[in-house]
């Protein structure tokens, strides 16, 4: 093996290793952490733009949460305006003893639970205890504050649910409950 390949693969070793350190899940002792719910207040609709997206402002939102899974994505038209989603927990789904009987995974803007059976909590209590929110940062600073969160991390947001609009006639809503599933059911904050 030659000198430069092998010192190229001991660099990738080490930065996939420092990358899988510091994404590592943080484990808590059982109990709640957080055991408010979002709270939420309506505003009157009304619009901005950030480059070619219409924004509507639906409703002033707060949360104060258990960061339980968290996707980058780089690719699709809406990659750009949100790069990540979170997935997000409170109450019961805040709870370590709870977690460490679910498996959490997120992908194509879903976030999905997977349990044995029997379940720690309703699939009632897991919808209404969780989400899985569409990030779109005001700032980068922001952006790159939301993709330095782990697993396990304790998080306070606020800004709006919004609809989003594109000139090209593509369009985004946001989910205005906590309990609805399928599609339409996430949160854009």
């Amino acid at each position: 093996m030659n000198r430069p390949f092998f010192i190229l693969c001991l660099a990738v070793l080490a930065y996939l290793s420092y990358e899988r350190w510091t994404g590592r899940a943080i484990d808590h002792p059982p109990g709640i952490l957080v055991s408010a719910a979002p709270q939420q207040a309506e505003v009157q609709p009304n619009s901005f733009f950030l480059e070619d997206y219409e924004l509507t402002r639906r409703a002033r939102f707060e949360i104060r949460a258990r960061v339980l899974s968290r996707e980058p994505y780089y690719l699709r038209r809406e990659s750009g305006l949100s790069p990540l989603d979170l997935a997000l927990g409170w109450g019961v789904m805040s709870d370590q003893a709870v977690l460490d009987r679910i498996a959490i995974t997120q992908g194509n803007r879903w976030y999905f639970t997977k349990y044995a059976y029997p379940a720690p909590l309703t699939d009632e209590q897991i919808i209404a205890n969780s989400s899985n929110m569409h990030m779109i940062p005001a700032r980068k600073s922001i952006e790159r504050r939301l993709k330095d969160l782990r697993p396990g991390d304790i998080v306070e947001l606020e800004g709006y649910l919004v609809d989003v609009d594109h000139v090209s006639g593509w369009f985004w809503r946001t989910s205005l409950s906590r309990t609805d599933t399928g599609n339409g059911a996430c949160e854009i904050v």
